[in-house]
């Protein structure tokens, strides 16, 4: 690989000493190197990067942050096919390839060529609002309808392929990724799932039912999410985050549809470290 992108988070590395120390590593190998500072995700329409300024040509793009800044530019690359390796500079850093520690093998690495390359299905969802489309978007972590007030509960009614499956009342549901089942999914109770299936997973959030448990369906399955009308009504029922951007209020009978999404994140692999191992180094207790 010889034309790189990096994107920064300027929260993360304040004073970009290792966003230089990158760019000044690559100028020295004589690769081609352009540096794009994180945004503002809220003062610049809910994006972290301009996309538009990257070049056609990149051949990678280089994110330093934590998690959620991964999956923000996973977001604003999508439909570029430009993979992407993530430099772990939070604390959990589950989807990040490296830590700044070893980013110089790692930049050695692309530099020869000497990785792989692993794909994530990502979702498209789309809000509707009396009929009408009013917003869409793609995911590649998860889409979360939540209540809008504190002290109350939504109720929900899940379709599989127009089936109705379940109506769930509690705090609302989750519709995963395998990437995000490590995420919101896991914290309420859902199951991980391995990256590179190709599934959805539906997961209740504090259900107010003992036998509510998350579903798993297929990749090639469209799920719909049908806001209900509860007892204690008020004009926004629930919210919706896509991958935790934005607050999209619902009113009842408002419908998100669900399904997988043309476009893929695709992760650099370097180290091939097994995903089962890395989730007990992360989220485990770190041992054998």
């Amino acid at each position: 690989m010889n034309k790189f992108c990096v994107i920064t988070n300027r929260d993360k590395d304040t004073d970009l000493a290792v966003t230089s120390e990158i760019v000044d590593y690559m100028n020295k190998n004589h690769k081609e190197c352009l540096l794009l500072e994180g945004q503002n995700p809220v003062s610049c329409s809910h994006r972290f990067t301009d996309a538009k300024a990257i070049p056609e040509d990149t051949e990678c793009a280089i994110v330093l942050g934590g998690d959620g800044t991964i999956i923000q530019a996973a977001n604003d690359l999508a439909g570029k096919g430009i993979p992407i390796l993530g430099v772990n500079l939070g604390t959990l850093g589950f989807l990040a390839e490296t830590e700044k520690h070893n980013i110089y093998e790692a930049l050695d690495s692309l530099f020869a060529d000497q990785c792989g390359m692993e794909s994530r299905m990502m979702l498209h969802g789309s809000i509707f609002s009396s009929s009408k489309k009013a917003y869409e978007g793609i995911v590649l972590n998860d889409i979360v309808i939540t209540r809008s007030g504190f002290s109350r509960i939504i109720s929900v009614s899940i379709y599989v392929n127009d089936e109705l499956v379940d109506r769930y009342r509690g705090d609302g549901v989750i519709i995963s990724t395998p990437t995000g089942s490590t995420g919101y999914n896991l914290s309420s109770g859902g199951p991980v799932v391995k990256p590179d299936a190709r599934v959805m997973i539906i997961t209740p959030i504090c259900p107010h039912t003992l036998n509510s448990r998350s579903i798993v369906v297929s990749s090639e399955d469209s799920v719909k999410i049908k806001i209900d009308e509860s007892k204690k009504t008020q004009e926004e029922e629930a919210i919706a985050t896509f991958d935790g951007r934005m607050a999209i209020l619902l009113q009842a009978e408002d419908i998100i549809d669900i399904s997988k999404a043309q476009e893929e994140t695709k992760l650099v692999k370097i180290n091939h470290t097994s995903f089962f191992n890395i989730l007990r180094t992360k989220i485990g207790q770190g041992g054998e």
